[in-house]
């Protein structure tokens, strides 16, 4: 894992905001994905607003069968690559 998200919130229809373990922030638009089946339920905006981070995975969640990579929405809201995240000497340091 990247970083640890420890806290996320949906903003709007098909938005969540995360806060990560290093403070990095910022929000992620998911409207690219409604389309695909697995999201059906999102179409529900009560449904959408129940995101939660799993507390043992780490993952983005709405239930058990929707969940997304928390790495990949570090590196979305940080503007990075996974390349360019693994050659900064302080992405690794832990406290």
């Amino acid at each position: 894992m990247i970083v640890k998200p420890i806290q996320v919130k949906a903003i709007n229809q098909y938005s969540i905001w995360l806060r990560f373990a290093d403070n990095a922030e910022g929000q992620v638009d998911l409207s690219h994905l409604v389309n695909k089946p697995v999201f059906k339920n999102w179409s529900n905006p009560d449904f959408f607003d129940k995101v939660y981070i799993d507390a043992e995975t780490f993952a983005i969640a709405w239930d058990e069968n929707i969940e997304l990579c928390p790495d990949n929405l570090y590196l979305k809201i940080t503007g990075q690559t996974f390349e360019q995240w693994k050659t900064n000497p302080y992405s690794h340091a832990t406290s």
